[in-house]
Order: structure tokens, then sequence, then C-alpha cells
């Protein structure tokens, strides 16, 4: 199997040296310095489970690689329209790529079926941008459930999880998925392939569309929003009004909200990947975390008061961190 990691950071860079133990023949893109120390010394990955290094190829440039079977897709879902050029060569075609993204991705739609089947969600697909350099056809769905950080460059810290949920937009039990299923947990890495990868991504949404945003106008950690009553309080609401888009759409979520924050607070004193950006300065990708679940309550007519006012602060916010 060839595998191409796009945006090789800290869940990239695990997931390339997970795969690239068990034989798969993994190539990492990324630049920099992270890039530099990778070619030098492999990606360090710690863990709590075994610290190890895998020597996988590192290049910035795609061409070196060529097409490949899968690319693991580990860019920031607002990059996805401008990454082209840099996908382009590593697509045949039957090339799958495995989107890790969080929020709702562009091929929500895509054979969903019902009423909004085909709809187009403007906020994650503006203009069409990200369909027309990531057909939806090729698109396998990808929950991250593993936390990890770029303790340095070429050094992953891996936190806690290993489980990687994939699935069909249109819910079929593909070759594909099972085949990327097997050699991720030859890798060590959990890898179920969902019937409906829809109910994960509600699931993992619901932390990720309360969480984030709070976190970066906060500078709050998971533990110290959760023990703010206040704050918990905010945060409980905006979940209660994400249940209510997800319940509109037929999805289903089993898990109480009240189990959904105390898992939240066992994570401890750790920085959402928002939070991480605001903090180097780079772009906070909330369209898909936000934005896009009020377009969803647009079309489905669930009243999301909470989040339209977290939305409101926030996106000034990164409208600060894009100037």
């Amino acid at each position: 199997m060839k595998v191409a990691i796009l945006g090789a950071g800290a869940i990239g860079a695990y997931v390339g040296a997970a795969l690239h133990q068990a034989g798969a023949d993994v190539h990492l893109v990324a630049r920099g310095p992270h890039l530099a120390a990778m070619r030098r010394h492999g990606v360090r990955v710690l863990s709590p489970r075994g610290d190890f290094t895998a020597h996988a190829h590192a290049t910035d440039d795609p061409a070196d690689i060529g097409p490949v079977d899968y690319v693991f897709l580990g860019l920031k879902a607002n990059s996805y329209a401008a990454c082209g050029p840099l996908i382009e060569p590593l697509l045949h075609g039957s090339t799958a790529v495995v989107a890790a993204q969080n929020g709702i991705p562009w091929w929500y739609f895509h054979h969903h079926g019902g009423p909004h089947d085909g709809h187009h969600i403007e906020s994650v697909d503006p203009g069409g941008a990200v369909s027309a350099v990531l057909a939806p056809e090729r698109a396998v769905g990808c929950v991250v459930y593993a936390a990890t950080e770029l303790e340095g460059p070429g050094v992953v810290r891996h936190l806690e999880g290993t489980r990687f949920s994939i699935g069909e937009p249109d819910r079929t039990l593909s070759p594909r998925c099972q085949a990327f299923s097997e050699a991720m947990q030859a890798g060590g890495l959990k890898c179920p392939v969902e019937p409906d990868l829809r109910n994960d991504i509600w699931l993992k949404l619901l932390g990720n569309i309360s969480f984030n945003p709070i976190s970066a106008l906060a500078r709050a950690t998971m533990r110290q929003m959760c023990h703010h009553g206040g704050t918990r309080q905010v945060i409980q609401t905006m979940m209660e009004e994400t249940l209510a888009v997800a319940e509109a759409l037929n999805c289903r979520i089993g898990i109480s909200i009240e189990r959904r924050l105390a898992g939240a607070e066992r994570v401890g004193d750790h920085r959402t990947s928002t939070l991480q950006d605001l903090e180097r300065g780079k772009p906070l990708e909330l369209d898909v975390l936000l934005t896009a679940v009020i377009e969803l309550a647009d079309i489905t007519g669930v009243d999301v008061p909470t989040l339209r006012t977290v939305h409101a602060i926030s996106d000034l916010l990164a409208l600060g961190t894009a100037a």
C-alpha cells in the first residue's frame, strides 16, 4: 500500500509513522524546519504507549512521490481549496482521499439521501472550490479521536487516543475502507469502518463546536472551561443546540451531554487545536466547526441563538488572525 500524508503535522505525522511501522510505503509531505527534522532524524513519536521513530520518506514536493493508493489529508480544512497543486501529482484513477478533518466535511450531503441529498454547503465549500479540487467520489471520511501535538520539529507528542473512525459517504462497507482500516490496525491504531460516519462526525463536533471557539476566546484549557460554572453552562447550551441540528438531519448521538463534558474534563489542561492556532498566529478553522452548523440550522429550521452569538464573536477574532 502506497500512502501519501499531505500535511504531515501532529496528526498526519503520527498516522504516517504508525503506517510505516506496519510496512506501508509512506511518504510525508511537509515543509520548513519540521520537514528538515524528519529528513534527518525521522518522525520521533513520544507516547504513553511507547516511544518510537519512523524513517519514512519526507519531501515538500509531491511530484517526488507520484500517484498513490491513499492520500491521508492532514491539512486544515481551510486549506483544502488551495491544495490542488499539491494533491494532483498524487492521484490516479482510484486514489482515495482520507480526509481527517474536524467539523462538517465538504462531502457531507454526497450520497446522503433524503430531501437534502447533494445539497451544497457554502461555508465549507465556497463556490464549489473544494469539490473542484477534492472530488467527493474520492472522499473517505475520517473522524480523529487521538490527541497529538508537535513538541518540536520532527517530534510528535501523542497524548491520548488511537481511534480513527472511517467511512464512505454512501454508507457502504467498501474494500478501500477495509484495506485502509487493516493497515492502520497493523500499525497499532484503532480504525473501525463505520456504517454511517455522520453519527461520529456529530459526536466529535459536539465538543469541537463548543470547546474550540470558547478556548480561543478565553485562552483556556479543557479543564479550565469545564471547571468554570458560567462557561460550562454556555458550552452545555451550545451542545444542546448542536444536538437539535443533528437530530433534524436524522443523526443520533449515543452519548449524553454530561458524559461528553466529563470526557472533556478528563483530558485536563489540553489546549484545543484552535487555541494552538491562535497562539501561533495561524488562521482559525471555525467555518467547518461553527459556521457550517449555523448554515445547517438555517436549512432545517432549528433555532440556535447561542451558536450564533459565539459565532459572531469568534468570527471577529478569526478576522483579526487573518489580517
